[in-house]
């Protein structure tokens, strides 16, 4: 098995047009036409990962934050992410990373702590905007449904939990073929009036390119006419953070000291407890205190994140319960789901979860 199968599983999972824009998620290092050995899984790419890689005979890295963020016009091991790049080209180890895509695809990395701490309709704090795009295509009456069928196929048609969305609209069509071409129907040369039907149906913007080529595909004429118009809908599959209710309710200090158990976090940071009962929960992994205010609009009773900054927990008291759990606490579990995808594609891969604690933060 190739390495490039890997990568297409995860990114099936988690497409790159899914992160932010100022992420470098994907391909780090190496070459995905090589035949993969083993992944090993890590939060943090680090030296002490790639020598446990390279111990274990795996070529394959797979990390949730990316090793390499900027631009370098040289590479002479000043640092830790020039020796890792040094150590990996010289060992033949492939490095990538599922970053944002990962954080704001459906079933990412806020869903897992939200599985974690066991929320229940579980659903995107802050939906994906200006993602989504409407196709619109105009097919003879009798192969209408095998259309609709393979656009749906290639992902179009998904609104909120239903699939297979679709608008259709009965309507004549017109074309007269020219000379050179071969008409589906109709006679070269003579103007042709089709009984067809309009359907419409929504699909984001990533898939465009696949859900015209299955279009092409399965459409009877020559030269099929579609459109594809951009929506300013919000995408509420995708997104940052997440929010849910707990199945019942537990007092700020129960519920802290859980979180605390759960995510192994040696010092959990919060502001002052009130005495609420928590019950809706909004959360974010990693630098996620920029959701706070719409944790605070949906009525959310807490807010989980890995980092908050000082001034931001003044005057949110009466407003909500802060919890800071630690950048590395909140995505540790990342590792679980690159495990999920490729345990359940590949039975018999081998993969391992790292054994190295890559947390660059110590407490005393």
């Amino acid at each position: 098995m190739k390495i490039k199968e890997i990568v297409s599983a995860l990114e099936r999972f988690a497409p790159l047009p899914l992160q932010d824009g100022f992420d470098n998620a994907g391909l780090q290092i190496g070459l995905t036409d090589a035949e993969a050995t083993g992944a090993l899984l890590c939060l943090d790419v680090t030296e002490a990962v790639l020598d446990e890689a390279i111990a274990l005979g795996f070529n394959l890295v797979i990390a949730h934050h990316p090793l390499i963020f900027k631009g370098y016009k040289s590479i002479t091991g000043r640092d830790y992410v020039e020796r890792c790049i040094l150590k990996a080209i010289k060992n033949d180890l492939v490095i990538y990373a599922a970053h944002t895509n990962l954080d704001n695809a459906p079933g990412g990395v806020n869903f897992k702590i939200a599985e974690k701490i066991g929320l229940k309709n579980v659903r995107v704090l802050e939906a994906k905007e200006n993602a989504l795009v409407k196709l619109v295509t105009f097919v003879p009456s009798a192969q209408a449904e095998e259309v609709r069928k393979a656009l749906f196929s290639a992902g179009c048609g998904c609104i909120g939990n239903y699939d297979s969305c679709s608008y259709n609209q009965e309507g004549e069509g017109t074309f007269r073929a020219q000379e050179g071409t071969h008409p589906f129907c109709g006679k070269t040369g003579e103007l042709h009036t089709e009984k067809e039907v309009r359907i419409e149906t929504v699909l984001p913007a990533y898939r465009k390119a696949g859900a015209v080529k299955a279009l092409v595909s399965a459409h009877p004429y020559e030269e099929p006419a579609f459109d594809i118009y951009p929506l300013q809908n919000t995408w509420s599959q995708a997104g940052a953070g997440v929010i849910g209710e707990l199945e019942a309710p537990e007092t700020e200090s129960e519920f802290l000291k859980r979180i605390k158990k759960i995510f192994e976090v040696e010092c959990l940071r919060h502001n002052k407890l009130t005495g609420r009962e928590i019950q809706t929960v909004a959360l974010c992994g990693g630098a996620g205190a920029f959701l706070m205010p719409l944790a605070i609009r949906n009525r959310a009773d807490v807010f989980i994140t890995g980092e908050i900054k000082y001034h931001d927990y003044f005057g949110h008291e009466s407003d909500i319960l802060l919890a800071e759990i630690g950048h590395y606490e909140s995505e540790q579990y990342t590792k679980e789901i690159f495990y999920t995808i490729i345990r359940d594609l590949f039975p018999n891969f081998a993969v391992q979860l790292t054994k190295v604690n890559t947390n660059p933060i110590k407490y005393m």
